[in-house]
């Protein structure tokens, strides 16, 4: 056989194997082996690294760790390989491939690139991503935006377009990003482009994915990092976060880790009279067991939990700078617990994974409602609009994946999801002598039922093409209970149902080039199903009591390349999506909420991520999208003409990142980072008469100094300062809604201390 790299070759026989591949760039040099047809994976490491300078090692089941001994020569340290040439193996699709061999367009940051950028959170890690954008309403409240495929910037009753998940476990249904904190994790996943087939309703742009770090059955570790930082005019900030890991009995492993961050706040209210009010909290912690009780057989069982409060919000009034007047304190909490079970079976042919899984998340808003109090009641001298959404999501998902690097590939499950939501909300009068009286509420409950059956099929046409099918037939049924009371008018009750039937089909076509490289289409499809409104004093007209189920056609074709030695790799992207009978989240002019359907877009886009290493120590990587949506037949009932774009989805997005390194001599290294991401402009609603957003660039530099898993990092972002608007939104109840904006964080340094072994 011809010669090839160790790692190519580990790459090559993770793939066909379907397990995750961790640290192939370990092993350096050149295989001549030859590998058994019929080897288990056992054999086939065995073979293709004797005599190799790396040894391997099961760290859980379906996971393979390669390594150098520990008495090797260490080689010069150099950067972490990029995110789009690193070896890394992603679960995107459901099971352990190569990314670059997917026609899917998916990205990964691994853990190293994570630590070594600072990146802590979805928001600061989205630059580093292709298509990925958040809007900044604030911790805890942010939507998650995939290639600019958004439904509005507001939450509400639709159903998110994108999916989050940490491993198997789906965490959110119509609720904000819940912003997990990313410690103690393998890798962060993204998969853009609607995933219904496989993931169903709520993936309509993509997924996004955290793969959390799993206990290693042989090792004791432990580790820890220490942050502390100032903010130019406001509060400093803090955290500590760290893991544990220890093996029991040589078959079971407990890993815990935790955290406790404080960001300082760094607005004023002069009216108020507090200064720093929007100062945020952040604890959470995860406790996961792995059991391998016989060969081909793991269980993996997670507890986890995170706590975020905002003591206030974060948006203020042009010509105030970081100051704001507002009666009433606008806090804000994103309460997240669950708890889930994954087993799995693998045999020479296929593997069973089944999860199942419980999640709760509580979230809750107070706004200042004074402006439009006297809808209400003549009797208040201010006013608060309360709202809160209690969660409940019971998930169970079984499927079955062939193995082995078979002509013929395959993929078949069937899911079940239960969702309770509890959404009160209350305006409440306040007086000196009688505080918080309702005056409004609506008490609504929702119960949501999905069952689907979805499987994928992949056939090799010829040594090169590779053609594959796959769909998922789901019944999705809601029913909605709700109960209005009024101080001004009659109360109302509903009781009301929503179903969709239907089937999201996927095809692909892919034809693999010399040295790894790929060309691809693929048709996909994402949906959600409708539901129906019930808030507001007065109920709402016939036509807009329910909105209608929405859907995406996506139709996407695609490059990915690299060269021979992995300096240079590219992925493009060209997309063109129909997306008809468009849910959004607005507002009445009252304040309160509704969901409606705003018409159809036509969004035609091109991505692109390039990773490059000019020197084997210094790296460069880019990305960027350009897209352009047109809206059409918009609904008359919500608005007769549309803003030709998505509202918060700018046409201009893209970042950059560059690595540094050098040794300083007694194995210490030196690596300098500069991060710079550019948002373009964009409205934050379909109304063409509300001013443009965004047009703004956040900037990020960062020293570290190193030795082994040891060292101290310095970091600066903002570093010119700007005050750039950010998003055009904060409080509903403001009748000048026109005129709130939401700053960048003023210029913040910081130092991170960090230490593992």
């Amino acid at each position: 056989m011809e010669p090839k790299r160790y790692s190519e070759a580990l790459l090559d026989l993770a793939q066909q194997a379907n397990v995750t591949l961790i640290g192939a760039d370990a092993c350096e040099g050149v295989s001549l082996t030859t590998l058994a047809v019929d080897a288990t994976l056992e054999q086939a490491l065995g073979q293709l690294l004797a005599g190799a300078p790396c040894t391997w090692r099961m760290v859980a089941a379906g996971t393979v760790e390669i390594s150098r001994p520990a008495h090797a020569e260490s080689p010069p340290l150099r950067p972490p390989p990029p995110v789009t040439v690193s070896e890394l193996l992603v679960t995107a699709t459901k099971r352990a491939q190569d990314p670059r061999q997917l026609a899917v367009a998916v990205s990964a940051i691994p853990r190293s690139q994570l630590e070594g950028t600072g990146a802590t959170d979805l928001d600061e890690a989205a630059g580093q991503f292709a298509g990925v954008l958040a809007t900044n309403l604030g911790p805890g409240r942010n939507k998650l935006l995939l290639r600019g495929l958004s439904d509005g910037a507001y939450t509400g009753r639709a159903r998110s377009t994108v999916a989050t998940y940490l491993d198997d476990l789906p965490l959110n249904y119509n609720a904000p990003d819940p912003d997990l904190r990313l410690v103690d994790v393998e890798r962060v996943e993204v998969a853009r482009g609607p995933q219904g087939a496989l993931f169903g309703a709520g993936s309509m742009s993509g997924v996004y994915r955290i793969v959390a770090q799993k206990p290693d059955l042989r090792r004791f570790g432990a580790g820890a990092r220490l942050s502390g930082s100032t903010t130019y005019g406001g509060a400093p900030s803090e955290s500590l976060d760290g893991y544990l890991n220890a093996p029991l009995w040589g078959v079971v492993g407990v890993r815990l880790s935790g955290y406790e961050e404080i960001q300082g706040g760094y607005l004023d209210d002069t009216n108020l009279q507090r200064n720093n009010v929007d100062r945020t909290e952040r604890r959470g912690a995860r406790l996961m067991v792995l059991a391998e009780p016989a060969e081909g057989w793991s269980i993996n069982l997670t507890a986890a939990g995170q706590h975020l409060r905002s003591d206030d919000t974060h948006y203020t009034t042009p010509g105030l700078g970081l100051k704001r007047a507002d009666r009433i304190a606008e806090p804000h909490v994103n309460d997240i617990e669950f708890a889930t079970g994954t087993i799995r079976k693998s045999w020479g042919w296929g593997e069973l994974t089944s999860s199942s899984g419980f999640v709760r998340h509580a979230y809750s808003s107070l706004y200042d409602a004074t402006a439009v109090q006297d809808r209400y009641t003549a009797l208040a001298k201010t006013s608060a609009y309360s709202e809160q959404t209690h969660t409940k999501m019971f998930v169970q998902d079984i499927y079955l994946t062939s193995r082995g690097a078979r002509r013929v590939q395959w993929l078949a499950g069937l899911y079940g999801e239960y969702t309770l939501v509890h959404s009160p909300s209350q305006l409440l009068a306040q007086n000196p002598n009688l505080p918080n009286v309702e005056v409004y509420g609506d008490d609504r409950r929702d119960h949501v039922r999905e069952v689907a059956a979805y499987g994928e099929v992949s056939y090799r046409l010829a040594p090169r093409w590779i053609v594959a099918a796959g769909g998922r037939l789901f019944a999705t049924r809601a029913r909605t209970i709700s109960d209005v009371v009024s101080e001004r008018f009659p109360p109302r009750s509903l009781d009301r149902s929503a179903n969709l039937n239907g089937f999201s089909p996927k095809v692909s076509l892919q034809y693999a080039l010399e040295g790894g490289n790929l060309l691809y289409a693929s048709y996909s499809e994402g949906y959600r199903a409708g539901g129906i409104n019930s808030g507001g004093a007065l109920p709402l007209p016939a036509q807009r009591e329910i909105f209608k189920p929405d859907r995406l056609r996506n139709l996407e074709g695609g490059v990915k390349l690299q060269t021979p030695a992995k300096r240079l790799a590219l992925n493009v992207a060209a997309f063109y999506d129909l997306w008809t009978d468009i849910q959004t989240d607005q507002f009445r002019a009252s304040g309160i909420p509704y969901t409606t359907n705003a018409g159809d877009a036509r969004i035609l886009g091109l991505e692109a991520e390039l990773a490059y290493n000019l020197t084997p120590d210094l790296f460069v990587q880019l990305d960027g999208r350009l897209s352009h949506a047109r809206t059409v037949n918009s609904n008359p009932d919500f608005s007769s003409q549309l803003v030709d774009g998505l509202p918060g989805a700018p046409a201009v997005s893209g970042g950059a990142l560059v690595s540094y390194q050098r040794p300083l001599g007694h194995d210490w290294l030196l690596r300098l980072t500069g991060e710079a991401n550019y948002v373009g402009r964009s409205r934050v609603t379909f109304d063409a008469t509300f001013p443009k957003m965004g047009g703004y660039v956040r900037t990020k530099l960062l020293a570290e100094i190193s030795h082994g898993k040891v060292g101290v990092q310095a970091y600066l972002t903002n570093p010119f300062n700007s005050f750039s608007d950010t998003f055009a939104f904060g409080n509903p109840f403001n009748p000048a809604l026109t005129r709130q904006i939401t700053p960048q964080r003023p210029r913040t340094v910081g130092v991170t201390l960090f230490a593992a072994y």
